[in-house]
């Protein structure tokens, strides 16, 4: 081969690649990223940490976990866990220190995205509660079947018979139905 004919072949590659380039970004379907479950969406990497974090060019976008992380002193849920698909019937279990309780339960209560009450129930401590350390628990909540990938919040709440709001708190943990 000559120098043009060399020429040729790498200007017509270089237009080929371009061709196929400006084909492929049309057909793709350009997704808005907002936050951590577009960025999954939209095929990005994800961090395998705690909670979950998606690089989106210079942005990252961390996965919502609710509270967990901030009761896990107080309160600690083995199922279901932050974002789990979920359905009816909920068993909850998992662990609270005794003073989570009073008369060795505590109220439960699930939302759909809208905040509308879907069900509400009673955390039992399946052990002695009148500890300082976690005493096992465990909870069924039965709702109505609920639209498929939509999302709620299921609402674990300190039982406070004193009704002071000072001794109020909750563990908010994301669902998927």
């Amino acid at each position: 081969m000559n120098a043009k004919q060399w020429i040729f072949v790498v200007v017509l590659v270089i237009l080929v690649s371009g061709a196929f380039m400006v084909w492929r970004s049309i057909g793709t379907p350009k997704v808005a990223v907002t936050d951590f479950n577009s960025c999954a969406a939209a095929g990005r990497p994800i961090l395998e940490s705690y909670p979950r974090r998606c690089q989106y060019g210079s942005t990252t976008f961390t996965e919502n976990i609710g509270n967990a992380l901030d009761k896990t002193d107080l309160i600690q849920v083995a199922d279901p866990v932050p974002n789990q698909t979920i359905g009816s019937p909920l068993t909850i279990t998992g662990q609270a220190v005794g003073s989570w309780y009073f008369e060795a339960s505590f109220p439960v209560k699930l939302f759909d995205a809208n905040n509308n009450q879907l069900a509400e129930g009673i955390a039992q401590a399946n052990g002695d509660w009148m500890t300082t350390n976690f005493v096992p628990f465990s909870a069924t909540l039965n709702f109505a079947t609920q639209p498929a990938d939509s999302t709620g919040t299921l609402i674990l709440y300190k039982d406070n018979p004193s009704g002071d709001p000072a001794n109020d708190d909750q563990l908010t943990i994301p669902v998927t139905f």
